[in-house]
């Protein structure tokens, strides 16, 4: 049985990249739309869910808070397609991720903190813990539908593996 406490580190594009997209406006020049009253910012995420004949769903999570510190008891990854999450309302919360392969490599997982106005996108195949919200509140989800197994988990509640965070 293994042994790991986990601290997050505050996420950024660079640190995250073997993981996905940090979803931000940072660094982007948009462009100016609607007479001026909007500006658009292009190519935040590299969303990929057409393998098998997928197709891109948006959806709504609606996440409870959760408790600190928190087991990792599982992990779960989505070989077919990649998942974006967006906060509906400015606020902070938690990546708990592993490279792409067979089950999660506990040597290195990775948590981050990701702070207000910024969202993630995980690649196909990157295992992560599901949605870790420090409050009570509602997510924009971008996923894959359609035919296929698009969901492995890989139990770890033999592990004692405790995320930690403070607010």
């Amino acid at each position: 049985m293994s042994s790991l406490t986990i601290k997050p580190k505050l996420i950024t594009k660079e640190n995250f990249i073997k993981f996905g997209d940090m979803i931000t406006t940072e660094s982007i020049q948009p462009l100016e739309i609607n007479n001026g009253y909007a500006k658009r910012f292009d190519g935040i995420a590299n969303l990929n869910t057409k393998k098998d004949n997928g197709e891109s769903t948006i959806s709504i999570f609606s996440a409870l808070k959760r408790s600190f510190p928190m087991k990792v008891d599982m992990m779960e990854k989505h070989p077919l397609g990649s998942q974006a999450f967006i906060p509906m309302k400015e606020t902070t919360f938690l990546a708990f991720v592993a490279p792409e392969g067979d089950q999660p490599d506990l040597n290195k997982v990775e948590a981050f903190i990701i702070p207000k106005g910024i969202g993630v996108n995980y690649n196909p195949g990157v295992w992560h813990f599901p949605l870790i919200s420090t409050e009570d509140m509602n997510f924009l989800v971008v996923d894959r539908k359609g035919e296929g197994d698009n969901l492995v988990l890989h139990d770890l509640d033999k592990e004692n593996i405790t995320l930690e965070f403070q607010a």
